[in-house]
């Protein structure tokens, strides 16, 4: 538990030092700052002498979960439609692990925004106070094993409704069939947010399955080279019922789909500029500490390049997810704008984890290193929620007004 002596000793100097060069955490308030104290403090004591351990044996330190939980991060201060705490809570997680900030953002981000912008003003009502207490724990499975960059046109699961006796909500169910693959968190979430195409008139909608529902079937992928304590499974859905009631009422086309990514995309821009800053963070104190030829590390002008290349693609990245976060705060959600950030700061983090891992040397192929996890786990969200190429041709499209996606 964080003490006041603690939080006030965080608070007394810039909470993130030189991973943010520009001070872009003087737009949180004090509130915001001392619950990210908190984050951090548990992240240092309880999270950080496991995630070596855990990563190589591939498995989530299940452990970590409800202390995360207990923190109470999602509704923590007084005005919680800020968007740029929202963003430094997921750049916190990030910038110690990548597998911690995607299983809180599969919840935080990814499941709330289905609820919040697929559920009716009736399902929100029943449905959201359970996402936010994660008493109503949820992931969105969108992706499935032969669609993924093709998901809009080539979604091949598939939604036929049975007209019941019943009138209403009640009156009649959905089958589901088909698979979803690298769904994050499948295997201990209370419903999987399903996406199929329904038969009957060919647009894609939303449904909320009970993950222990017949016909759910859930397996482990193994042999995973990023994000490996991360728990992604393949799920099949063989003729399993859906009711009326836990369809997304407000999801009534791919359209209604792509206002979810268009939302959650900039997440993931923040959790690339997390992952940055602890790459940076990693090998800023390994060189400060290592010695070669009889000299400090730092000291060697070709190792202070690659620094302030590391730092200017971090204090680069955090400056346009912060400003993307302010647009979208004040209602402003473009594809072009969230698929920029996602697509420029997952090339910068490619980058930087690089020079952090050259940096350190031999070392920087160990766990013990840090950077090492850093290196790996990047290429895991250099490719998720839309690949570069993807991303690219989103903005290329808003430039030109010329469409180059092929069909």
């Amino acid at each position: 538990m964080v003490t006041s002596t603690t939080t006030e000793a965080r608070l007394g100097a810039r909470f993130y030092g030189d991973a943010d060069w520009y001070d872009a955490e003087a737009l949180l308030t004090t509130d915001e700052r001392t619950v990210l104290a908190r984050l951090r403090e548990f992240l240092d004591t309880e999270a950080k002498p496991l995630l070596a351990e855990y990563w190589e044996r591939a498995e989530f330190p299940e452990q970590l979960a409800q202390p995360l939980i207990d923190l109470d991060l999602m509704e923590p201060f007084e005005h919680p439609a800020r968007g740029i705490f929202h963003g430094f809570r997921i750049f916190e997680l990030a910038r110690t692990d990548a597998s911690l900030a995607t299983w809180y953002t599969a919840q935080a981000g990814l499941f709330r925004t289905a609820v919040r912008v697929g559920a009716s003003e009736e399902q929100q009502k029943e449905w959201m106070p359970g996402v936010v207490d994660f008493s109503l724990k949820g992931v969105f499975s969108l992706t499935e094993p032969e669609h993924g960059s093709d998901i809009a046109g080539g979604l091949s699961t598939t939604a036929r409704f049975e007209r019941g006796t019943g009138t209403g909500a009640d009156g009649g169910s959905w089958v589901l069939d088909g698979a979803k693959r690298w769904i994050g968190g499948a295997s201990t979430a209370d419903v999987l947010c399903v996406f199929a195409r329904d038969v009957a008139d060919g647009q894609v909608k939303g449904f909320l399955v009970d993950r222990t529902a017949p016909g759910v079937g859930l397996e482990k992928i193994h042999g995973k080279t990023s994000l490996r304590m991360m728990q992604n499974s393949h799920i099949t859905l063989k003729g399993v019922r859906v009711p009326e009631a836990m369809r997304l009422h407000s999801v009534n086309s791919f359209k209604d789909v792509a206002a979810m990514l268009r939302a959650m995309r900039s997440d993931v821009a923040w959790i690339a500029t997390g992952i940055q800053a602890g790459a940076f963070e990693a090998a800023l104190a390994y060189v400060r500490e290592r010695r070669q030829f009889g000299r400090s590390l730092g000291s060697f002008q070709l190792v202070q390049e690659k620094l302030a290349r590391m730092l200017g693609n971090t204090t680069a990245s955090l400056s346009l997810v912060t400003r993307l976060t302010e647009q979208q705060a004040k209602g402003i959600y473009r594809d072009q704008d969230s698929a920029l950030a996602k697509m420029q700061t997952s090339l910068m983090m490619r980058e930087t984890v690089a020079l952090a891992r050259e940096v350190v040397g031999g070392n920087g192929i160990t766990l013990a290193a840090d950077v090492a996890r850093f290196h790996a786990d990047a290429e895991a969200v250099y490719s998720y929620e839309g690949t570069h190429e993807i991303n690219a041709l989103i903005v290329g499209r808003a430039l030109t007004g010329e469409s180059a996606f092929t069909h």
